[in-house]
């Protein structure tokens, strides 16, 4: 698979404004090989920096940043922090279940926590064709990891399952929650993973200067790959 890697199609896109520094210019490299599809080459392709928005595998390939890094947890490693162990007991009465697909009142829930969260991102204004897109894949096992409180959906996680790791796709949940559901929704993908025997959790892409990623490192123990090489 190295040797394939080595030669897969690669596109690129042109340059323009990066979603996450306000003065840098984002551009990415896009794997155009269709049998780069499958859940097997995803795996790999993922240990090499890679990510999907719906059916395209894609990577930073920035000309004058290399701020993302892509992050993984090592499950087997996995020890919470005393926050994350305190957040962890407070979550105690929370229910959780992986679905094949989404509660039918996903898209209230989705559209709430964009209102508040996200008014000034991409993905304003919620439009459920355009989640449906980018979080659907047609070669790869999604799940939809749903927690409640008591009967109320609170979250949804978007995760993609493969032979040896998860990756945590995409979360949304209720914004009002007094419970940090970001960090509850990593502690139970993490969890899932240790119950499944998986050795990663992928967690996207870290970029130091962009407050709101910061939770991610606070997973331990994680690496990132810097240089083409997993450190941490």
């Amino acid at each position: 698979m190295s040797i394939e890697l080595q030669h897969i199609k690669i596109g690129l896109t042109t340059n323009h404004p990066c979603s996450y520094l306000a003065d840098q210019q984002e551009r990415v490299a896009v794997a155009l090989d269709p049998q780069m599809h499958s859940s097997s080459s995803y795996e790999v392709l993922l240990a090499n920096g890679f990510r999907r928005s719906g059916d395209t595998i894609y990577k930073p390939h920035c000309t004058q940043c290399q701020a993302c890094e892509a992050i993984r947890l090592s499950v087997p490693d996995f020890k919470m922090s005393k926050s994350q162990k305190r957040v962890k007991n407070k979550a105690q009465h929370l229910t959780w279940v992986m679905k094949d697909t989404m509660d039918k009142g996903w898209f209230d829930l989705y559209s709430r926590y964009i209102e508040v969260r996200h008014r000034d991102g991409s993905m304003y204004p919620p439009k459920r064709m355009e989640f449906d897109q980018f979080s659907q894949s047609s070669w790869l096992n999604t799940q939809y990891l749903h927690i409640y409180d008591g009967d109320q959906l609170v979250a949804i996680a978007v995760t993609d399952i493969m032979s040896n790791a998860a990756s945590a796709f995409y979360t949304f949940y209720d914004p009002t929650h007094p419970i940090s559901m970001g960090t509850v929704a990593i502690l139970i993908q993490a969890e899932y993973c240790q119950q499944q025997g998986k050795q990663w959790l992928y967690l996207g892409y870290q970029i130091d200067e962009c407050p709101a990623m910061n939770y991610k490192v606070r997973f331990q123990r994680h690496q990132r790959l810097v240089n083409q090489r997993w450190q941490g």
